[in-house]
């Protein structure tokens, strides 16, 4: 019990003669985003069979349907649209 006591006066006593630091925040600049388009909602029915497979792709290759579908959206558009 001694030994408690005097851990705790010796405690009592540093914290009288050291004043507690206090921590200091550092500011950091916001991260700016790159700008992205506005993103909007797409919905549309496929052939369960073709979402199974996209979902394996995505899985297999770490993408998300979402990205499978802008990739594919935009090489259709770009492989079936005439130069402008």
């Amino acid at each position: 019990m001694e030994e408690y006591q005097n851990k705790l006066g010796n405690l009592a006593q540093k914290l009288k003669k050291e004043r507690p630091k206090t921590p200091i925040q550092e500011v950091q600049p916001v991260k700016q985003q790159a700008l992205k388009d506005p993103e909007v909602q797409f919905n549309n029915w496929i052939p369960k069979g073709l979402l199974k497979r996209l979902k394996t792709f995505g899985l297999e290759h770490e993408q998300s349907l979402k990205d499978l579908n802008i990739q594919a959206l935009e090489l259709f558009l770009k492989s079936n649209t005439k130069n402008e």
